[in-house]
């Protein structure tokens, strides 16, 4: 798929912002255990990524019940759903001066059409050193879903599957699509937020 810039100034992708707060002081702290200066941007993009695919759990998959929006309250509680994760990834490598943008993509939300569609959120990362974008999906792993830090070929959470209206948005926005910031500022339990009143298109 060819992927459309919201905007072509890459120190857009670099902002940072109230959910992207790489300033914090545990992000700070957590920056400075990762990444180290000997380390390509690759290298930086891979360790981020599966940090927060890893360690970082799947509000649904854990069945937790709160709901965190700020990459550093993901950090703090270990915990969101792909919204809040997408936002701690862009911290951590725009903290590296790594460009670093959200994707979304509209998939049915229980695995059949009736049981409605949901957006889901992801990331694009500009890699200088081979002058492309590279879509990541940091949702968590498991049965069924095996995503990885690929630069060639996308090896996301999902495909979409056009046949059931299912579709992949190109554009990569440089803050996080504001109907995804809204359904987080507006719930306080994750579950129901998840199962009723996720955005089903932008």
């Amino acid at each position: 798929m060819h992927l459309i810039c919201e905007t072509d100034k890459l120190e857009d992708y670099l902002l940072e912002l109230e959910e992207i707060n790489y300033s914090n002081a545990l992000i700070k702290s957590k920056i400075d255990e990762l990444f180290n200066l000997s380390q390509t941007e690759i290298e930086k993009a891979k360790i981020a990524f599966e940090f927060v695919r890893d360690e970082i759990s799947h509000s649904w998959d854990i069945q937790g019940n709160r709901v965190t929006r700020k990459a550093s309250d993901v950090l703090t509680y270990k915990e969101g759903i792909c919204y809040a994760k997408s936002n701690l990834l862009a911290a951590l490598l725009r903290s590296q001066g790594i460009p670093t943008g959200f994707c979304y993509q509209r998939l049915m939300l229980f695995d059949t059409p009736e049981k409605g569609y949901c957006i889901h959120a992801l990331n694009a990362v500009f890699l200088k050193s081979l002058n492309k974008w590279v879509r990541l999906d940091t949702r968590g792993n498991k049965k069924g879903i095996n995503a990885q830090f690929s630069v060639g070929q996308e090896k996301l959470a999902f495909s979409v599957q056009e046949v059931f209206d299912e579709k992949d948005y190109p554009v990569i926005y440089e803050k996080p699509h504001p109907k995804t910031i809204a359904v987080l500022e507006k719930h306080t339990d994750v579950l129901e937020m998840y199962k009723h009143h996720l955005p089903e298109s932008l």
